[in-house]
């Protein structure tokens, strides 16, 4: 999973920041041990410094380190012994003053096995959350939250399906897909006119699939498209723009709102072409959203960008009276 930088930086800020809390506590309670009972102290250093002064005396006259170890294991032993029996005597557990990572499959580092461990993708998982809703109102925008109220019963002679037996599919394919996100998951395009819910689900699924650790890019197609120009005519230059650029291409899910809304030129119509193609060779999940019909996608931004679309994207069309309106009159 490819996290944005910035995510990726503030999560493993927070995490070494919460391990290095943890080490602190632990300290604390130790040195407050020591405190109450002094020879638990005396024991502790005896502990750290008997291994590292036999072996290195053996080591230093040349001889067998094997007798030393043996007398370090029964002094050692002793020492625990007693250990065990003050700790007991104060009511508290034998291993209390033995540090346990939080994580026991990585020893708190964040990774292992040569990927990042999943206490670590917790945090980004956190941080990304964080990111998504100074765009989404990941609060309030949930699928627990979405009403079918809004959407009217009677039927449409044209569809043969009413506005809220449609919205009843749309939203169990979303939740569907949103729970189960992985590879392979595939493409979706929400078309419809405004205020018909498409962002409200696009929301819903970045808050599901990023809470499960896969990355998310929410991102309007006038700001994407903006940074893929400014990138591309030297407006800008620097790390930033490029990872802005990259991060379209490597995240988990882009879902790309409000299509059709920017100033649609010959380098935007070859951006989407290359976002909508490279993603799909990759085999990374897209969701577009828009008020353009797929017809008026081909026309605007031409029938190769189209096809890919129909061939290759799940279209939930959205139809029905203005729910924004209909919240408005009601008050």
């Amino acid at each position: 999973m490819a996290y944005e930088g910035k995510v990726l930086r503030r999560a493993v800020q927070r995490f070494e920041a919460d391990r290095r809390q943890r080490e602190e506590r632990f300290q604390q309670r130790r040195e407050g041990i020591f405190r109450r009972e002094p020879r638990l102290g005396e024991i502790d250093r005896e502990l750290r410094a008997t291994m590292s002064r036999l072996i290195s005396g053996a080591l230093r006259f040349g001889t067998d380190p094997g007798p030393a170890v043996e007398s370090l294991r029964k002094q050692n032993l002793g020492l625990q012994e007693e250990r065990a029996v003050l700790l007991e005597r104060m009511g508290l557990p034998a291993d209390c003053l033995e540090e346990k990572p939080a994580c026991p499959l990585c020893g708190d580092t964040g990774y292992r096995d040569g990927g990042m461990c999943r206490c670590l993708v917790h945090y980004c998982a956190r941080e990304q959350q964080k990111e998504l809703s100074r765009m989404l109102d990941l609060g309030g925008q949930s699928f627990n939250a979405f009403s079918l109220e809004w959407y009217s019963e009677e039927g449409s002679p044209e569809l043969g399906i009413s506005p809220r037996e449609n919205m009843d599919w749309i939203f169990r394919t979303c939740k569907r897909y949103a729970a189960s996100f992985g590879p392979g998951s595939g493409s979706l395009l929400l078309t419809g006119d405004p205020g018909l819910g498409k962002t409200f689900l696009s929301a819903a699924i970045a808050r599901e699939v990023s809470g499960d650790g896969c990355s998310v890019v929410y991102d309007t197609a006038a700001h994407i498209f903006d940074r893929f120009e400014a990138r591309k005519f030297g407006r800008e230059a620097g790390e930033e723009i490029d990872a802005d650029v990259e991060r379209v291409f490597d995240c988990d899910l882009l879902i790309l709102d409000d299509l059709g809304t920017e100033m649609t030129t010959a380098f935007v119509q070859s951006a989407l072409y290359a976002i909508v193609n490279g993603r799909l060779l990759s085999q990374r999940a897209t969701i577009l959203s828009t008020n353009l019909k797929l017809e008026e996608l081909g026309r605007r931004y031409g029938a190769q960008t189209a096809s890919r679309v129909e061939g290759e994207y799940q279209i939930l069309p959205f139809f029905g009276e203005d729910i924004r309106k209909l919240k408005k009159e009601r008050r």
